[in-house]
């Protein structure tokens, strides 16, 4: 089946101009770094600072033009101008052009260093952010990379620099493998994740934030939703490693926003005074992260429904993004699979967390739409608003899994019609207002859908004719917590949602082996707990 999107325009550019323009430029960046010595990892960032570096021109420029005609004797512009205008001030050697038009006598990588550090010194938010590693590049790579980078026209309005630096991230994520992985979520699930959660305004916090992703899609969705946005977002994140702080710093940077970003380790460094304080929460922790010292968290008043026995941290993230939440507050966060089948201790919280009423959405995702493991993943909503609502003893879950599009052999992610289709059915639960994002696609261009005839958008109103939620096999389900007990308190969307009907042909191979396996492994599961419970009731016997 393929699908056709309907071509728009986005800031002055047909979004396949950009594409082409985003090819261009990595075929040529990633061709320099084959040709050096450089690792892609040695490599990511200073590429990414010298995109910063033409952003900030880009923003500098216009504004530069604008107060130099009312300088006058009597008014000296300075730096406070620009920052009151929103643009970040650039010194005469840290500005593009001069860069650009450096003779090939001058040590490139000594001046880009030095325009760095004029940035960092003008802007002192940006204080340690900034890469200064360009004295090992080669000259005339750096010559290169500039040109290059020129070819960006500083004509274009709204985001397309911050599109090519999401687009370089993604890239570069692919490429460092798990190095990259570990700071860089697939936008398509950022998205999907966001648009669930409507993060209209209010604090936002994100424990375990790598690049800042997550803050990028929020603002985003923010600006297409101002007329419901009451105030602006307020930008909160930590990370373990100073690196991908700064990272994350570069990248709100390049899209204009600023945010508290700060270096620790989650598990133990509550740097932001987390419990009960932010409207929205979401991430994409590491999964099934083993060794946290248990005795050095005993009683942080972060993880309210207790420190799981098994030595895993998921049921700690899905804590601190709990307790972290406001009484209105909603989270979203991506996990691994088997947490929503966990045994023993884990079981425990997460009946605790049912029976509390603010679990609220379940999504299953499909295999390959990440760049550092293969395997499907499962992302959960939780809601404090449902609390003494119609939904309080109820959980949606939703199959995602055969909802994708499938970008080459190896890799999948999900087109904003798709990301739109699965997020009108939560509103639908919700009874909330539709409210549609505008689809931004390739012109003219067809591509591959997976999976059952329900991946395509145009049938959302004759799937829901009446506007209202209702259950969809294989599809969508809302369960009641009683249903969830006797499902042993799984939140695996398999046990609930059931299978759609299809043509005896119409079956993905891939899709059912998947199915199957997942099936398998929670058969598996009861097996297990059903032999323990009987060499429990043996030894009973014999003991007795």
């Amino acid at each position: 089946m393929t699908l056709k999107l309907i071509s728009q325009e986005t800031n002055g550019y047909m979004s396949t101009d950009l594409n082409k323009l985003e090819n261009r430029l990595w075929e040529v960046a990633n061709n320099l770094r084959a040709n050096s010595t450089l690792s892609s990892f040695e490599y990511s960032t200073p590429v990414l600072g010298l995109i910063f570096l033409r952003y900030a021109w880009h923003r500098f420029k216009p504004m530069h033009e604008t107060l130099e005609k009312k300088s006058s004797s009597r008014v000296t512009i300075g730096p406070e101008h620009y920052k009151a205008e929103g643009v970040m001030y650039l010194p005469e050697e840290a500005r593009y052009d001069y860069l650009l038009q450096l003779p090939e006598s001058e040590d490139i990588g000594q001046k880009v260093n030095e325009a760095m550090e004029a940035i960092e010194r003008e802007n002192p938010e940006l204080a340690d952010v900034l890469p200064k590693e360009y004295k090992r590049f080669n000259d005339q790579m750096l010559k290169d990379l500039l040109k290059n980078f020129s070819n960006i026209s500083t004509d274009v309005g709204g985001d397309v620099f911050g599109q090519i630096y999401e687009y370089f991230l993604g890239q570069f994520a692919m490429n460092e493998g798990q190095k990259g992985g570990e700071f860089f979520t697939p936008t398509s699930i950022v998205k999907l994740i966001v648009e669930v959660l409507e993060p209209y305004s209010g604090k936002i916090l994100d424990p375990a934030c790598g690049s800042g992703g997550m803050f990028v899609q929020s603002e985003k969705f923010r600006q297409r939703h101002r007329e419901q946005a009451q105030k602006n977002l307020s930008i909160y994140g930590q990370e373990n490693k100073e690196a991908t702080v700064r990272l994350c710093k570069m990248n709100l940077a390049v899209h204009g926003m600023e945010g508290d970003i700060k270096a620790g380790n989650t598990y133990y460094e509550n740097l932001h005074d987390c419990v009960g304080r932010f409207d929205y929460v979401m991430a994409n922790p590491p999964f099934n992260v083993s060794g946290v010292d248990k005795e050095a968290i005993e009683g942080d008043p972060r993880y309210p429904f207790g420190i799981p026995s098994t030595d895993n941290a998921n049921y700690l993230w899905m804590q601190e993004f709990y307790s972290a939440l406001n009484d209105r507050g909603r989270a979203g966060f991506v996990m691994a699979n088997s947490a929503a089948d966990a045994r023993h201790s884990e079981q425990e919280i997460r009946k605790q967390m049912i029976e509390e009423g603010v679990v609220d959405v379940i999504i299953s995702i499909g295999s390959n739409f990440f760049y550092t493991v293969t395997l499907p993943c499962t992302l959960w909503f939780l809601d404090k608003s449902k609390k003494g609502s119609d939904r309080e003893n109820e959980v949606l879950f939703i199959d995602a899994r055969n909802i994708y599009r499938q970008i080459d052999r190896a890799q999948r992610d999900f087109t904003p019609d798709q990301i739109e289709f699965i997020s009108s059915i939560v509103r639908r639960y919700r009874n909330e207002e539709e409210v549609h994002f505008e689809v931004a696609a390739e012109p003219d261009t067809e591509y591959e859908t997976n999976g059952s005839a329900l991946t395509q958008p145009d049938d959302m109103d004759e799937l829901f004719d009446d506007g209202q939620y209702r259950d969809i096999p294989g599809l969508c389900k809302v369960a009641t917590v009683e249903e969830i007990s006797a499902q042993g308190w799984s939140l695996n969307p398999g046990r609930y949602v059931g299978v759609a009907e299809r043509e005896e042909d119409d079956v993905d191979f891939q899709v059912r082996l998947g199915e199957l396996f997942e099936e398998l492994e929670l058969l598996n599961a009861e097996s297990k707990d059903l032999e323990t419970k009987i060499f429990k009731n043996i030894r009973n016997i014999l003991d007795s």
